[in-house]
C-alpha cells in the first residue's frame, strides 16, 4: 500500500505531465486522506475559473473523475486520526499542516507518492520511502 497525496492525485486528474506515472501507483492499493478530495476539487476550480485552462464541461468531467477515483480506487481515511502527529511534523519540518497530514499517514504505511519536492524531502528526513513524480 502507498499513500498518494493531493499533489499527485491532482496531477492525475488534471492530466499534467507525469500523470501516467501516478496512474501506475493507483493500481497498488492506494490510500489518501479525505482532505484530498477538497484539495483536488480546488485545483479543478482553479483550472476552470481563475486560470481559464479548462472549460466548464472539462471541469465537470474532472469532478466526475475525482468522484469515481474517491469511490472506486482510493481508500480515503479521515484526517482526524493523523492531526496530532501532523502538527508535530509541520512544526519540526516547517511545512504546512496540510502536507504534514500526508506525511503522518505515510509514516504509518511506509511509502508516500508525491509531486511536491519539499514534501518529498521532508518525508526522506522522516525516514519515509518516497516516490517523487515531478
Amino acid at each position: 500500500m502507498k499513500v498518494v497525496d493531493a499533489s499527485s492525485l491532482a496531477k492525475y486528474i488534471l492530466r499534467e505531465e507525469g500523470w501516467r506515472e501516478v496512474r501506475e501507483h493507483l493500481a497498488e492499493e492506494p490510500l489518501s486522506l479525505d482532505l484530498a478530495l477538497a484539495e483536488i476539487s480546488n485545483a479543478i476550480w482553479k483550472h476552470h475559473i481563475p486560470f481559464k485552462r479548462a472549460s466548464r464541461e472539462e471541469a465537470e468531467v474532472m469532478f466526475e473523475a475525482l468522484r469515481r477515483l474517491g469511490e472506486d480506487v482510493l481508500t480515503l481515511e479521515p484526517l482526524r486520526g493523523y492531526l496530532r502527529r501532523a502538527v508535530e511534523i509541520a512544526v519540526e519540518e516547517a511545512i504546512s499542516v496540510y502536507d504534514a497530514l500526508y506525511l503522518a499517514q505515510a509514516e504509518k504505511i511506509g511509502v508516500l507518492v508525491t509531486s511536491d519536492s519539499a514534501q518529498a524531502e521532508a518525508a526522506r528526513r522522516l525516514g519515509i520511502e518516497v516516490r517523487y513524480i515531478p
